[in-house]
Formats: structure tokens, sequence, C-alpha cells
């Protein structure tokens, strides 16, 4: 069976409509499919409602927690997992959307790379909670998910768009001991009734130090090398883990295998998580230990002032335009570069064909999905940013029970940011 006729059965099937060749990329399905029969679809019954609610789960995953360079697209191995409709709150979504982040800032660090995917909200909001003299001014501190305090900061920040990658730069280079918020949300920073109680009280498992399973996607957790945000003090890591040939498994070529085979020994250790957390004394003032600096100096000490990359990476300075200015001006050091060119949209990057396993189980770890809101992005429409968490509530099986389900997402701290 080709992608395409694997595609189609799986929309038939749950759509009761299924995309055309023109709608479809290699293994991904257009968005503005999912958006035109989302827009058709007349609530009149659960069973319209629930392909409703898959359309914008799958929105969701093409622009927000899984999108593609592109952001045109999304990959069809998502579309097995809605098929039990009431099972989908049951997925450790949260985990799957860090290891797909994790594997973007991977992919980023190779000197050929130019653009970054990935849930870019999630990095960006997680920037400006730990370095708020990074962020723009944030609204109402009380707001859960705490993403949310800078909703529209781009109406009310209207300078801020105008600061140059230089002048981060600068700020990140001036970093002092205290400007860094290692424990975003204890009571110092957040009011405790802010966070739902049924986030916080599984708080004993976010330090975890386990893999993040996403199908093909295998990351690491390294929670034992930022100590400092679960109030424990920081030593000298052990060697980083080696994921060996599981960290470079790409979803090209034939792939239609069983990841939960591929992948037993990794979902094994996160089936175990509970025995992986940090367990170390608390204390008040977690000043790193000298020793930790001095390892830490000498393994990075060559990259910690970044602004003297700038030249480096951007040689031809000023614009065309500004020269004439600055043959007037008496001789200066040279000014710093302007900000990079916004980047070229790239088409769908499919590869060949990938027709995946049709069970559920062999993707993700079962646990509770990430606690998430979709505010707006750039290819959203007004009818798309209705929270997830919210289309989590349609899923329940029945009166009485909890969206957050009786199992335990990504021991993380990032489960707030968005």
């Amino acid at each position: 069976m080709s992608s395409f006729e694997a595609i189609e059965a799986e929309c038939l099937h749950q759509f009761g409509v299924a995309p055309r060749n023109r709608d479809c990329r290699g293994s991904f399905i257009k968005l503005t499919w999912f958006r035109d029969l989302k827009d058709r679809t007349v609530l009149t019954d659960d069973i319209q409602i629930q392909r409703y609610v898959k359309c914008h789960i799958m929105l969701l995953f093409g622009t927000i927690l899984f999108g593609d360079k592109s952001g045109a697209a999304v990959h069809w191995k998502f579309l097995p997992l809605l098929r039990n409709f009431a099972g989908i709150i049951q997925y450790s979504w949260g985990s799957a959307c860090l290891a797909h982040l994790n594997r973007s800032l991977c992919r980023a660090t190779r000197v050929n790379c130019k653009e970054i995917d990935g849930p870019l909200t999630l990095l960006l909001t997680w920037a400006w909670i730990r370095l708020p003299f990074l962020a723009p001014i944030p609204g109402n501190p009380r707001v859960f998910p705490i993403a949310n305090r800078w909703r529209n900061w781009n109406r009310e920040n209207f300078a801020y768009r105008y600061h140059t990658l230089a002048h981060y730069r600068r700020l990140l280079d001036d970093l002092q001991e205290g400007h860094f918020v290692w424990q975003a949300y204890g009571i110092d920073f957040i009011e405790p009734d802010v966070v739902p109680l049924d986030i916080r009280q599984h708080s004993v498992v976010w330090s975890a130090t386990v893999p993040l399973i996403s199908f093909e996607c295998i990351e690491w957790h390294s929670s034992d090398r930022f100590k400092r945000q679960f109030g424990l003090i920081q030593d000298v890591p052990t060697q980083e883990r080696d994921l060996g040939t599981s960290h470079g498994e790409v979803l090209t070529g034939p792939k239609n295998q069983d990841w939960s085979n591929t992948h037993s020994f990794w979902i094994m250790q996160w089936t175990n998580r509970y025995s992986h957390v940090l367990a170390d004394d608390l204390v008040p003032l977690h000043y790193p230990l000298e020793i930790y600096m001095h390892w830490y100096r000498g393994a990075f000490g060559a990259h910690l002032q970044i602004s003297d990359l700038v030249f480096q990476e951007d040689p031809e300075g000023p614009p065309v335009h500004n020269q004439e200015e600055h043959q007037q001006e008496p001789p200066a050091p040279p000014p710093p570069p302007p900000p990079p060119l916004p980047p070229v949209p790239q088409e769908v990057q499919c590869g060949m064909e990938y027709v995946p396993q049709t069970h559920p189980s062999d993707y993700f770890t079962q646990s509770v999905p990430l606690h998430q809101e979709y505010w707006s992005g750039p290819q959203a429409d007004a009818g798309e940013q209705a929270s997830f968490s919210q289309l989590l509530g349609f899923m329940a099986p029945g009166p009485g029970y909890s969206h957050s389900g009786n199992v335990h997402d990504i021991p993380t701290d990032w489960d707030y940011c968005t």
C-alpha cells in the first residue's frame, strides 16, 4: 500500500471523506484540507463533534506542537492515535512535544542549518519566563496557562520588536547570578493557586532523567544537568547519555515498523520514570559549587561571550542604504550588523514514502496529555484558537472523568509554558 492509499483509507475511516492527491505531499496532508473540512463540519451529533475536534487537533499538531519548517502540512502518522476518541487523553503528548523540540534544537546546531522548526512557542515562553529581562512586559500574572501572559505582547510592547540581535547578545553576556529564574513555579514567583493542583501534585516526577519518545524520535531528558531548577545543588554532571543509533532515526525510506519493539529498551525506562527522579537534599540557597563552576568554565568558557560572534556571522556590515550616513560620521567602531533577513519558506520535506503501523500503542507511551493552549499563530484562523485542554474536555468517556487522567505526563516544568 502506498503512502497516499494509506492516508486515503485512514481519513475515510475517521472523517468519512478523503483528501485528493493534490491535498497531500508524500506522507503529509496539507493543513488547508483540515481547515476546509473543519469549516464544513456541522455539529449535529457526537460523530460530527468528534470529527471537528480531530481536525482541530491535527491543525494544532501541524502548526504548534509538531510543525515542520513549512508550516503548511502535518504528517499523517498522528491520525491512528485519534481513532479511539476517548483514549486520546491517555497519550503523553507533553513528552512527545518536548522530544520534538529537543530534536529540532539538536538539528539547529548543525553548521549548515538555517532554520528551526518544532514547538517554538514553547521555547520562546520558556525563555521569557526564565529570563524576564529578555521578555516583553507580561499581562495578568494569574492567568493559566502561563504563556497567555504575553498573548497580546505585540500590541502592548510596540518598541520591543525593534530590539536587535546584538542587543540580546549583550544582555546574555551581562547575565549575573540571580538574573535567571531557576524555580519559575516556586511560591516566590507565582502564587500557588495559579497552577492547578492536579498538575502541581505530581511535581515529584518532574526531575526524572528518562528518554522522551515520539515515534522515531528519542531524546534524553537530562534533568541531572539543571538540578537548580528543582531546588538542588548542581554538581559536575556525569557523561551525557549516548542514545546510539536511536538518536539518528528519521522517517524516510521503508519505516513501516512497530516502534514499540524498536524502542522497547527506552520505553521500559520511561515506564519506570519514578525510579529515575533526582533524590538529593533540598537547599534554601542553591548557589553552584565552585568545583562545578571550574568544570563549566573549562568546558564552555570559549563560548560564553556570544557577542564576539556577531561579525563572524555577518561580515558584510551594515545595509547599503546606511552607507552614506556612516561615511559622514567621524571614524568610530563598526556598528552592530542588522538583524538577519526573514527566512525563505521552504516546501514540505517529505522524503521517501512512509507508511506507519496502524496500532496507536506502537507510537507514544501512555500518559496524560500536556495542558497546552493554542494561542494565535501565523497559520491560525479565528476558529482555531480554542485551548487544547478545553478540547480534551470533549474526550472524557463519562461523567466525573477528570481530564488529568490516572497517569502522569512528562516529568519536566515545561508543562506550564503553554
